[in-house]
């Protein structure tokens, strides 16, 4: 798409969740893909969203629209079925990531426990959670006051966060990770290293495949853009 507008910027209004601001292209407001007004609940993320428009070239670069594509996801996906959308983040601690340690090599065995193992903890502390640590792959489940507890952190979050948590939780295929990052207790740059430490150490022992190395770039950028959204609500 070329570009179609001179300047993007930032209006106020009313809409379902409240008072809160959208932004107009040339004074047209921004709608979603469902053609809902795309509103969100703080000016921080309208100003990003509308610096993000400012700054298109002659063409329009979606993947350089990450605050906009999770607007549009909370208000077209997520806020039709609040509920069933959280749930489906929540799921994740049923093979919780962090809980799954290999047998051997022991240099892995013991990175895993260094990285994920404060972790865990935190978890415990900050949300009663007691995982059940598995050596290997076969699933087992884990205790259900766990999975209620998270389901219920879950259900907390508002739509725009939730719209925020999808990319963390299924990037990184943990719902700790999730619940850490909301909680601001973690960073971009850690939560993509504790999601991918089994990834990063065999990279560190045999070397990294240049054709993953572009996938892993744009997950890497997805996680960071869903973690600057958080911090913009």
């Amino acid at each position: 798409m070329k570009r179609f507008w001179k300047t993007a910027s930032v209006t106020t209004g009313d809409h379902d969740w409240g008072h809160d601001w959208g932004v107009a292209l040339d004074g047209k407001p921004l709608r979603t893909p469902a053609r809902a007004p795309l509103a969100v609940p703080t000016l921080a993320l309208a100003d990003a969203i509308a610096a993000e428009w400012n700054a298109q070239g002659d063409i329009v670069n979606p993947r350089s629209l990450p605050m906009t594509g999770l607007a549009n996801a909370a208000i077209d996906r997520v806020a039709p079925d609040v509920t069933g959308f959280a749930d489906g983040l929540a799921v994740f601690a049923e093979n919780e990531l962090l809980a799954y340690r290999a047998g051997h090599p022991a240099p892995l065995v013991a990175q895993q426990a260094a990285g994920w193992d404060p972790w865990l903890a935190w978890a415990q502390t900050r949300h009663g959670l007691e995982f059940t640590l598995v050596t290997g792959i076969i699933h087992q489940p884990q205790p259900p006051a766990t999975l209620a507890r998270v389901a219920a952190a879950y259900r907390s979050f508002d739509v725009f966060r939730l719209a925020a948590l999808n990319p963390v939780v299924t990037i990184s295929g943990s719902a700790l990770i999730g619940l850490a990052v909301a909680d601001g207790a973690m960073d971009a740059a850690t939560a993509w290293a504790i999601g991918h430490l089994d990834e990063l150490w065999q990279a560190e022992q045999w070397g990294k495949d240049p054709l993953a190395e572009a996938g892993h770039a744009e997950r890497q950028a997805d996680l960071a853009a869903a973690v600057r959204c958080l911090a913009l609500l």
